[in-house]
């Protein structure tokens, strides 16, 4: 018997195991906020139609996966784009997408204003639709739409968002494309801002990423240099800490990163390709409050627009060129935990082979 005909003998409708759910919020600052709510199974989380079809919160087998700073689940407000004030619209979640003129700090060049983290992340989808369906015997859910980030007499960069997940298998996977579609030469900056939180992140978990080689940005995160890997009990009034890896990855530029709780008993693994995201940030702030892990898969520095525009490396977009981005959110429980540092140790192994070869 097929696994689809089994499954429909067992259930009287299959939203009793997976359903995806157009919701709104209704108080707080999160009031008037579209979004989709998602169920597979173990696996749970929400996807925001007004904030670039970002992941706001994530759970698995009951327990939270992201972080949420202090402001809180929010919607698009007066800060979204207002210099360093952004901070205030910035909430966390699993998932915001940085860009796409500007990644990290707010800066002005040339006459113009480029807010913290870019706009990208605040701007509303259209074109969206969800559908949940039988392919075959496999049953999924997918969600898309369209974020545009445009100006008169100015750039015309539209993203193009794909998100599916299939019942039985505990991933996300996030396929974007994004398109010039103006007649001018436009610079595309990119960040994938993924935010670990407690209880997946606390002092028992540890931290998964196959680096050749940790630079830390500032003074601060030299300090804590030797800890990269693991995390502290929260400490208040704690710096942040932020580490740009040189990552290894296989022949084919596949690579990752994790955050492993055995005392849960489950993980988070990223998977991207490092020729679609050369760079790649780890964020670790312990202080109290602010207790959390960003892993960072980007196609530009931490250092930002005045750092490429400085050194000659701004990546840039020809007119109607298009560009591919895919992530893959794996969420581990029992043996995965222990195949995933394994696969981290075949990373290392290529890199030890191809320096041997040399």
């Amino acid at each position: 018997m097929s696994g689809k005909k089994r499954l429909l003998r067992s259930v009287g409708s299959m939203q009793q195991l997976m359903y995806v759910r157009p919701v709104t919020y209704e108080e707080g600052r999160a009031r008037g906020m579209k979004a989709y709510e998602v169920k597979n199974g173990v696996l749970r989380f929400t996807v925001m139609a007004d904030k670039c079809l970002d992941i706001a919160e994530v759970s698995f087998y009951g327990h939270n996966i992201n972080f949420l700073s202090k402001p809180g689940l929010m919607g698009r407000n007066h800060f979204d784009t207002n210099g360093g004030e952004a901070q205030r619209s910035i909430m966390g979640g699993m998932l915001f997408t940085c860009g796409l003129e500007n990644i990290c700090a707010p800066c002005s060049m040339g006459g113009k204003d480029y807010p913290m983290h870019g706009r990208v992340r605040t701007t509303p989808a259209e074109h969206v639709s969800a559908d949940a369906c039988w392919e075959g015997e496999n049953y999924k859910i997918t969600l898309s739409g369209q974020m545009r980030e445009a100006e008169l007499f100015g750039e015309n960069l539209a993203l193009r968002r794909k998100i599916t997940t299939e019942y039985g298998k505990n991933r996300i996977c996030i396929e974007d494309e994004i398109a010039n579609e103006g007649f001018s030469r436009e610079p595309m900056m990119l960040l994938y801002h993924m935010n670990v939180g407690y209880p997946l992140l606390c002092e028992d978990s540890e931290i998964i990423i196959p680096t050749r080689k940790v630079i830390p940005r500032d003074e601060a995160a030299a300090s804590n240099a030797a800890h990269w890997n693991h995390m502290e009990p929260p400490k208040d009034k704690e710096p942040e800490y932020v580490f740009l890896h040189e990552m290894a990855a296989d022949q084919e530029g596949n690579t990752f990163a994790a955050i492993l709780n055995q005392s849960l008993g489950i993980g988070i693994k990223i998977e991207y390709n490092v020729y679609e995201l050369p760079y790649f940030m780890q964020w670790k702030s312990i202080a109290s409050g602010d207790y959390v892990v960003g892993l960072e898969p980007a196609n530009s520095s931490v250092y930002g627009r005045p750092y490429h525009m400085k050194e000659g490396t701004l990546h840039q977009m020809e007119p109607f060129a298009v560009e591919k981005k895919k992530i893959v959110l794996s969420f581990l429980a029992g043996e995965d935990l222990k195949e995933v540092k394994k696969e981290s140790e075949v990373l290392a192994g290529c890199i030890n082979e191809r320096r041997e070869a040399i």
